[in-house]
């Protein structure tokens, strides 16, 4: 665990922090915070606990967690409104249904003439507690955002209405997956904490991701 590099990860989600403005709002020099992102140095307590207060964190989360630095693998932490949207989902249960759910979808826009559908996906989470305990189970829904004019027949075709997401790009998501998507969304989360945007459920996706050998992941927020 490093302070330093705790620092650089909160004071990076915030939106025009730079090492200068953080220095004046704590009136101390750019050098000092230079110095504390090095570990060079560490703040003391009455520094320590204002930059709690402006980065809405505890002690703990600056001294003694692993908080996940921003690295190479993920960029362009954003604001954005999603335009709205038709699609259709097809939901797989299994100990390992994001290929099937992915692979199905992709096999409907090809039955519709379309060769590269835009595809995103989220986990699927009406499981039971046998379903994950004892079988190892669980769900992936994957959807195909249509293109104008596109109806797939048989299938329920759903709609969404413009909205504003949070917003991660990761590249090359699939060399340590386990680690690295779930980290980006941690790092989305703090990001959305940080900037004061509140997650939603309401009439919306909640989050989804991206298909394809980089991958964006949007939380839904007020």
């Amino acid at each position: 665990m490093s302070f330093g590099k705790n620092l650089q990860y909160l004071r990076r989600l915030s939106p025009n922090m730079t090492q200068e403005v953080l220095a004046e709002r704590l009136h101390v020099s750019r050098q000092t915070i230079s110095k504390w992102e090095m570990d060079q140095a560490q703040p003391e307590i009455d520094k320590a606990l204002e930059l709690c207060r402006v980065f809405s964190c505890s002690l703990d989360n600056l001294f003694r967690e692993e908080l996940d630095a921003c690295d190479e693998k993920y960029a362009n932490l954003r604001v954005e409104t999603v335009p709205a949207f038709r699609y259709i989902k097809y939901a797989v249960i299994s100990t390992d249904p994001e290929g099937d759910a992915i692979d199905r979808v992709r096999a409907i826009a090809r039955s519709n003439s379309v060769e590269r559908p835009q595809i995103i996906g989220w986990d699927f989470p009406k499981l039971s507690m046998e379903q994950v305990n004892v079988y190892g189970m669980h769900g992936y829904e994957a959807a195909w955002i249509l293109p104008e004019g596109v109806m797939p027949d048989g299938m329920t075709i759903h709609t969404q209405k413009a909205h504003k997401y949070a917003a991660i790009h990761i590249e090359c998501p699939f060399e340590n997956p386990f680690v690295t998507i779930p980290g980006a969304y941690r790092t989305l989360m703090d990001y959305m904490r940080l900037n004061g945007l509140e997650h939603t459920e309401k009439d919306v996706i909640p989050c989804f991701e991206t298909d394809g050998d980089s991958m964006d992941i949007y939380i839904a927020c007020l």
